[in-house]
């Protein structure tokens, strides 16, 4: 899981905001302003931590939290995860510093979180808190108080708002999936040339690349792909693979193509691996690409440098 500060957008009208409430403010802090902002943090992220959607929802700021609940349970939990840093729910375990200030560990099966809290820095009805991830960077939580409490209003410089922010994080979702579709195919490629050379010809099927019984490696079965992708599918994308004859006639090329099942889920380009080894791709609307397809960004310039 990425930490926090790679998902922020250095928005110049959320600084401009931040900065004109910040400084228009008088530097006088309430009496109770520090601790109840940090404490309502430290319990905002404990219930990231515990993947508890309903209670984190309610540190939300303004309208974010019907934003939040309207929101596809995927994107729930996505966002969720970004905020605790874990794919996996966590046990929260809050204690202080030797300053008194907030350390929140959020144990997760597969990792455990630690946040330092630094002081709070309150003016008047407006808090921002650093928080230290340890082994990784640190970002500054905004948060402002309505008549409830304490409630989360920006994350570094980027104000929560949870609709364009699902849309962002939405889109750089889709555009990593997108990369390891070409990475796969790519891959997928490389074993279909190892298979070539180890038997002398190229496999009829992907299924002949799978997986094979320990010492039992045939044509049948090369155990030089995954069984997922054997059957032709893998990460929200269906692949498809075809001999392509040579003038002589000799079997010795191929072509892939990978297109998103669903449309639009795991991603919204296909993809189309021509004879010379070159990726096309382009937003099909979940038709097969083809080499008429214009070629990918890395391929486009590779051909260009070639010229």
């Amino acid at each position: 899981m990425q930490t926090v500060s790679n998902f922020l957008i250095r928005a110049v009208a959320a600084l401009s905001l931040a900065l004109l409430f910040f400084g228009a403010l008088p530097a006088r802090a309430q009496e109770t302003g520090e601790p109840d902002s940090a404490a309502a943090l430290s319990d905002a992220l404990a219930a990231a931590c515990r993947a508890d959607q309903t209670q984190f929802s309610a540190f939300l700021a303004g309208d974010n939290p019907a934003a939040f609940r309207a929101l596809p349970a995927t994107q729930r939990s996505e966002f969720i995860k970004r905020i605790s840093l874990s794919d996996l729910p966590g046990k929260p375990l809050i204690s202080s510093d030797g300053n008194g200030h907030v350390v929140l560990h959020c144990r997760a099966p597969n990792t455990t979180v630690e946040y330092r809290f630094g002081a709070p820095r309150v003016r008047e009805n407006l808090a921002f808190i650093t928080v230290q991830v340890v082994d990784s960077e640190e970002t500054e939580f905004g948060l402002i108080r309505e008549k409830a409490g304490w409630k989360l209003l920006s994350l570094g410089l980027v104000l929560f708002d949870i609709p364009q922010l699902s849309k962002q994080w939405a889109q750089a979702d889709l555009q990593a999936s997108e990369e390891a579709t070409v990475a796969t195919l790519r891959s997928l490629s490389e074993a279909v040339q190892t298979y070539f050379r180890a038997f002398g010809k190229l496999p009829e099927y992907l299924a002949e690349l799978g997986p094979a019984p320990k010492d039992q490696i045939s044509p049948e079965q090369a155990s030089l792909i995954s069984a997922e992708l054997a059957k032709g599918a893998t990460g929200g994308y269906d692949y498809r693979y075809r001999i392509v004859p040579d003038i002589s006639g000799n079997d010795t090329a191929f072509e892939l193509a990978a297109t998103p099942k669903p449309y639009g889920t795991a991603g919204r380009r296909s993809f189309f691996l021509d004879a010379t080894g070159k990726v096309h791709g382009d937003d099909k609307h979940g038709a097969v690409a083809t080499a008429e397809d214009p070629l990918i960004a890395g391929e486009r310039a590779a051909a260009e440098k070639s010229e």
